[in-house]
């Protein structure tokens, strides 16, 4: 968790998960951008944003070592 990677791993899962949710907002809202909420859709993407940098804390050490995931890819295995 102390690296340089996982931190930019967890820095794209964040950005991503935040564009996400701006795009559901705004596609399920059928607005035009300039008649949006802003500062309400600016603040549910970056608690979107807060909860993926936790979930990927909370993942540190359980996937691949070095990345925020669950998944382990290498062939290591997590359970018995």
């Amino acid at each position: 968790m102390g690296t340089r990677a996982f931190w930019a791993d967890v820095a794209e899962r964040a950005v991503k998960t935040a564009a996400q949710c701006l795009l559901a907002l705004w596609a399920g809202d059928g607005v035009s951008l300039l008649h949006l909420d802003w500062p309400t859709s600016l603040g549910l993407a970056g608690t979107a944003a807060a909860l993926s940098v936790l979930t990927s804390i909370a993942s540190a050490g359980i996937g691949d070592p070095g990345t925020a995931s669950l998944v382990a890819t290498s062939g290591r295995h997590t359970r018995g």
